[in-house]
C-alpha cells in the first residue's frame, strides 16, 4: 500500500545545486582565481598594515580613536582591552581576524547600500531582493563554508567570500529602510526646490536616513565577526583559527582566551561605528526645513 510520503517524487534539489556549482567551476574557473588572488591580497595588505607597527603602538592608535569617535570611557575599555589581547598573545591573530572583517564588511557596503537604494526606489527590486536576503540570512553559517572552498580552496579567500554572503543582508535591509523613512514631506519640499533625485538622495535622504544605514553597517560588521570565526574551519586564519585548534586539542584556555579577544574588537567596533551613525553635513536639509519653517508672506 502506498503512503502518503511515497506517492510525492524525489526532486533531487541538491544534486540541480552540485550540478550548478560544477558548472560555474568548470566555466568561470579564470575569474575564481582571479577573485581569490584579490581577495587573499587585500587581505593580506590590510594584515601587513595592522602587524607593521609595534603592539604598543596599536594599542595607542586604537585608543585614541575610540577617544576621538565617542568618549573616554570607550577609550579607557580600548585601552584594557587590547592591553589584554597583547598579554594574551593573542594581538596577530586579531589583527588577522580585523584585517579580515574590514575587507569583508567593505565590500558588503559597497554592495548592500546601492542595493538598498535601488529597492528603497523600486518596489519592484525590492519585491525581487526581499526572499534572496531572506535565503541568505537564514541559510545556516556553515552550509555557506561547503561551495566556497570548492570555489576559492582552503584559505583566506574562502573565509573572505563566505563572510561577505553572511554579513550582507542587515546592510541592504537597513538602508532600504532608511531611505524609505525619510519624511515625505521634507523630500517633496526638496523636489519643489528643484532638486534633481540625485540631489535629493544625497542631500536628504541618505543624511536621514544615516542613523538606520550605520546601523545596518554595524550589524554588517557584527556578523563578519561572528562568522570569520566560523571561517577558521577552512583556514582563513586569525582568531577562528585559535578558536578551532582549541576544540580539536580541547584546550579552554586557547579557546576562552580567542573568544575574549573577539568579544574585545566586536566592543569595540561596534561603539565606533554607532558613533560615526550621527547624521552630519546637511545643508539641503536645513534649508528645506528653513523654508518649512518661516512665516508665511501675504
Amino acid at each position: 500500500m502506498m503512503t502518503p510520503m511515497s506517492a510525492v517524487p524525489n526532486i533531487p534539489v541538491g544534486n540541480a545545486v552540485e550540478d550548478g556549482i560544477d558548472w560555474i567551476t568548470d566555466n568561470f574557473g579564470g575569474v575564481l582565481d582571479g577573485i581569490s588572488t584579490f581577495l587573499f591580497t587585500f587581505v593580506d595588505t590590510i594584515t601587513e598594515l595592522l602587524l607593521s607597527w609595534p603592539p604598543l603602538v596599536g594599542v595607542a592608535i586604537f585608543t585614541v580613536l575610540a577617544l576621538l569617535v565617542r568618549s573616554w570611557g570607550l577609550a579607557v575599555f580600548t585601552l584594557l582591552g587590547t592591553l589584554l589581547i597583547v598579554s594574551m598573545d593573542m594581538w596577530e591573530p586579531a589583527m588577522e581576524t580585523l584585517a579580515l572583517v574590514l575587507v569583508a564588511t567593505t565590500i558588503a557596503v559597497v554592495i548592500a547600500v546601492p542595493v538598498g537604494i535601488l529597492a528603497a526606489r523600486s518596489d519592484s527590486v525590492s519585491t525581487v531582493v526581499k526572499p534572496i536576503l531572506d535565503f541568505m540570512q537564514t541559510m545556516p553559517a556553515f552550509v555557506y563554508l561547503v561551495p566556497v572552498v570548492i570555489f576559492f580552496g582552503i584559505g583566506v579567500a574562502a573565509g573572505v567570500f563566505a563572510t561577505i554572503v553572511f554579513a550582507l543582508p542587515p546592510g541592504v535591509r537597513l538602508t532600504e529602510l532608511g531611505i524609505r523613512g525619510v519624511d515625505s514631506e521634507t523630500v517633496e519640499a526638496g523636489e519643489a526646490f528643484g532638486g534633481t533625485p540625485w540631489q535629493i538622495l544625497r542631500g536628504i535622504q541618505l543624511p536621514l536616513g544615516l542613523p538606520t544605514i550605520m546601523a545596518g553597517v554595524n550589524q554588517v560588521i557584527m556578523l563578519a565577526l561572528s562568522m570569520a570565526v566560523v571561517a577558521g574551519l577552512v583556514g582563513a586564519g586569525g582568531l577562528g583559527q585559535q578558536v578551532v585548534s582549541s576544540i580539536s586539542r580541547i584546550d579552554v584556555a586557547l579557546g576562552f582566551e580567542a573568544g575574549l579577544s573577539v568579544v574585545i574588537l566586536a566592543i569595540f567596533l561596534d561603539r565606533v561605528t554607532g558613533a560615526i551613525g550621527q547624521p552630519t553635513g546637511r545643508s539641503l536639509v536645513s534649508m528645506v526645513r528653513k523654508r518649512r519653517a518661516a512665516p508665511a508672506t501675504v
